[in-house]
């Protein structure tokens, strides 16, 4: 079996069930900050997953990934459940593996109306390769039990929002559709999980969707006639033996091993401690920026400080609207985690340290914030 397990998440309680219905041995996993994971096999042991129900929306589905990923350090990430159909030609029960999502609510208000800004991920080279290949041959739909049709397989772009698309004449559906009119599919979470990926060493991501409706305002009739049960089944038989794959992949050393941390860069500070009668010399062309010179700040007091001043400053970025509710209360998770392991009796150097890069992993986008938590790693791996 591989080392790295493969994490799957879904949004609802159902999507959650099919996947769940196809491990073996599923034992609990508890976050130290609450949330469940199950941890089981898939095909009798070959492969290990994770997995966790983040609710709806691209926020919740963002943090949940960065926990999971952290928790787990997977060598892939597959987001499983259900979506609607933008296109005709695609049929409830149809399996989409999403090519690249669009985060579509990102815009411009300009005069002459909405100009859409997207954010977009596409699906990494590898990942994608292994798909095609699981569709090409057919081995997942092996055992298919549908109503005798086998689901077609579709590579696409999805839409990832944070409205239930139920209309083709809303101004929403029109906008969804004259600005991504290659999007396929419509959702409410791969952004999120895109997004967490990304941040985390391009860790392999890939969206799986099973069509459940055609978001034209008939979706209480197909609810009714029992299409999310039948697509979500079919997403998950295709995710299941996307991770088999991804694990044999992995196991025979063919799989990406993902860069661990932020995938972007960490601002230009350099530290040099000298200790007892050691000098450092600073080699310099233009300095931008402060310079400070001065003692050894490896004592716990000055780390305290810190850290209080950087929650102080975390409070600021969500009161200035740049950090979201469920982003702010991870990044507190985690500095209450560092506060307790610098309190520790001894004290715990490597408990805070990780918690300080899971921090990191949760606002490296927001500049003065990194270069704010730079500093404090910089101090806790100062740390005797």
């Amino acid at each position: 079996m591989s080392n790295r397990p493969i994490v799957i998440l879904t949004a609802l309680d159902l999507e959650y069930q099919a996947i769940r219905a196809h491990m073996a041995g599923a034992e609990p996993h508890r976050h130290q900050h609450g949330t469940r994971f199950e941890i089981g096999n898939l095909a009798g042991g070959r492969c290990q997953v994770a997995l966790a129900h983040v609710g709806t929306g691209n926020q919740s589905a963002a943090v949940l990934a960065e926990r999971a990923i952290n928790e787990f350090r997977p060598s892939a990430l597959l987001f499983v459940g259900v979506a609607g159909a933008l296109h005709s030609h695609i049929a409830l029960g149809d399996v989409v593996v999403a090519t690249r999502v669009y985060a579509y609510h990102g815009g411009t208000s300009e005069d002459d109306g909405l100009r859409s800004r997207p954010r977009s991920w596409e699906i990494s080279h590898v990942a994608d390769q292994v798909a095609r290949h699981i569709h090409r041959t057919g081995a997942w739909a092996h055992g298919f039990s549908g109503d005798g049709r086998l689901p077609h397989v579709h590579f696409a772009p999805i839409a990832a929002g944070e409205v239930v698309l139920n209309s083709r004449v809303s101004g929403h559906a029109r906008w969804i559709r004259q600005n991504y009119h290659d999007a396929c599919a419509v959702e409410m979470e791969a952004a999120g999980v895109a997004q967490a990926g990304h941040l985390n060493g391009a860790l392999p991501v890939v969206v799986v969707r099973g069509i459940s409706d055609y978001a034209d305002g008939t979706k209480e009739v197909t609810d009714r006639d029992q299409w999310q049960q039948r697509a979500v089944a079919n997403a998950a038989a295709f995710a299941v033996a996307l991770a088999e794959e991804i694990a044999a992949e992995d196991r025979d050393g063919g799989w990406p091993k993902a860069a661990r941390g932020s995938v972007m860069a960490e601002p230009g500070t350099t530290y040099n401690i000298a200790r007892d009668n050691a000098r450092v010399g600073v080699q310099a062309g233009v300095v931008h920026g402060g310079v400070r010179i001065g003692a050894d700040a490896g004592e716990p007091a000055d780390l305290e400080q810190a850290l209080a001043a950087l929650r102080v400053r975390l409070e600021r970025a969500r009161t200035d609207g740049r950090l979201d509710e469920d982003t702010y209360a991870a990044a507190e998770a985690e500095l209450t985690v560092a506060d307790e392991a610098l309190r520790d009796k001894p004290r715990s150097r490597n408990k805070l340290t990780l918690a300080l890069k899971k921090l990191r992993g949760l606002i490296g986008d927001l500049g003065d914030l990194a270069a704010d938590l730079a500093a404090v790693i910089a101090l806790a791996q100062a740390l005797s």
